[in-house]
């Protein structure tokens, strides 16, 4: 998934420059990444994204960076979206992979290289290896998606699929890499991975004029790290403003220690920002360019998808979406009236999620409501609320109903109903006629047990403007 490579809380995370392995990991083996060593991290400074960008510019898309009217008068913000979701594999990756591929050495081209991936990384290096004759190992866990196995193997890669989650692909593929000499490279902390995420911000200020603000999302942190080193060199007034979902915000909690820490990684529809522990080079290079940080909530994630592609005509993934979702949020009112870039990072969702995130969004949009209501069980009781529910307009699309657990009344029978409304204001119509016509009205999720009602996901914010060190 764009933004970061997606891990699951139990996979290995990087200590010390090592491998904390999981159970199927032998514990003898030395799993060392020299390019992300935590006690020696390294600074990408501004000339090594040059140098990328000169060096990609014939391999890679310059992905169109457009105003969004529609969302624009939404928000009351001046949005430009950059849509990296064009590249040829679907997301930014493509940058810092080809790259890092161009920068080997002529024996490390011969030998080829060797990646943990369970999407956008892997199809990234199997695309752009192909391109310039560099043999690519990608290992993926049995979790991923098997579209995205194929379509690595279409373009090239030798895939291996192997592991129940991205730690124990991770350290297999660390694994290949001593035993066979080639070169690792991590999908969000490799330097060069760093430095050719930051052509995307090149492209940003030179595509759009007298920006305000760049709301980037954040997993492991390489295309902030990136991006945010190209932004703030040319142009410091530029407000850089990190993203996170709730359920994962290992950037938030590494800039409030002051090191990268790790943390706990729920299950999200940013499925590809949630990284437990961010890139040690990742948090070097940005820390110091970030001048505040927000983390978002799953309704606003899945709301960010269904505005996209209602108004966009945009398939993007959770993850790609983030940053919107922080402005649909409410998270940064500061913005109003402002310009502002958002990356649309990546589009490689699978079309059953992207189903359930438009019925998400839907549901946080006021558009899909449920509720149950208790309806006389003699004829016409039934009939009469579905009169009432058509005579507002509003599309019923499921209704059950169950006499076995009324108790208050034998000639009763509890509807339970999913209707479609036209935005929230209907859905408040319909919910004070019903109210008004019967005496016992649950509106929500409530009463479904298998889906516990959730208050709003109150997301937060951080202002690092004046508590930045002045050396990362």
């Amino acid at each position: 998934m764009p933004g970061e490579e997606a891990t699951s809380p139990s996979e290995g995370v990087m200590v010390n420059g090592h491998l904390e392995k999981s159970n199927s990991i032998p514990a003898e083996e030395d799993l060392f990444d020299p390019m992300c060593d935590p006690d020696n991290p390294i600074v990408v400074k501004f000339q090594d994204v040059s140098a990328a960008a000169y060096k990609i510019r014939n391999g890679i898309e310059r992905t169109p960076c457009t105003k969004s009217v529609q969302l624009s008068a939404l928000t009351g913000i001046d949005l430009h979206f950059k849509k990296e979701f064009l590249q040829q594999t679907g997301s930014f990756k493509e940058r810092g992979a080809r790259y890092t591929l161009m920068a080997l050495t002529k024996e490390q081209k011969q030998i080829g290289v060797v990646a943990a991936s369970a999407g956008n990384h892997a199809l990234a290096l199997s695309y752009h290896g192909n391109q310039l004759g560099i043999p690519v190992t990608v290992v993926m866990p049995i979790i991923a998606p098997l579209m995205k196995v194929n379509l690595c193997r279409q373009y090239g890669g030798n895939v291996i699929v192997k592991g129940a989650d991205i730690g124990v692909s991770r350290a297999h593929a660390l694994k290949i890499a001593k035993d066979s000499g080639m070169v690792y490279i991590n999908g969000y902390d490799h330097p060069h991975i760093l430095a050719g995420q930051g052509t995307m911000g090149l492209e940003i200020v030179e595509q759009v004029s007298d920006i305000d603000a760049v709301v980037i999302p954040i997993g492991g942190g390489g295309l902030i790290a990136g991006s945010a080193l190209a932004i703030k060199s040319l142009y410091p007034s530029v407000k850089v403003i990190g993203v996170e979902s709730e359920r994962c915000a290992g950037f938030t909690e590494s800039m409030k220690a002051g090191k990268v820490v790790t943390v706990g990684a729920q299950s999200t529809l940013a499925d590809g920002l949630a990284v437990p522990t961010v890139g040690v080079n990742a948090f070097a290079t940005a820390r110091n360019y970030i001048d505040q940080m927000v983390t978002v909530g799953e309704e606003f994630i899945a709301l960010a998808i269904l505005r996209l592609v209602e108004m966009e005509k945009a398939v993007v993934e959770g993850a790609g979406a983030t940053g919107l979702a922080a402005v649909l949020a409410g998270l940064l009112p500061e913005l109003k009236g402002k310009r502002v870039v958002i990356p649309l990072c990546g589009g490689n969702i699978d079309t059953t999620v992207l189903g359930r995130c438009i019925e998400r969004g839907l549901a946080a949009d006021g558009r899909l409501c449920r509720f149950v209501v208790t309806v006389s069980d003699r004829p016409g009781g039934i009939a009469e609320l579905c009169k009432i529910i058509a005579k507002l307009g509003v599309s019923l699309k499921d209704i059950f109903h169950e006499r076995a657990w009324l108790t208050s009344d034998i000639f009763s029978v509890q509807v339970k109903c999913v209707v479609e409304t036209r935005d929230k204001e209907h859905a408040e119509q319909l919910q004070t006629e019903l109210r008004s016509r019967y005496g016992n009205v649950t509106w929500g999720p409530d009463f479904y047990h298998h889906s516990p009602a959730q208050p709003p996901q109150v997301s937060s914010s951080t202002d690092w403007t004046d508590c930045q060190d002045q050396d990362p």
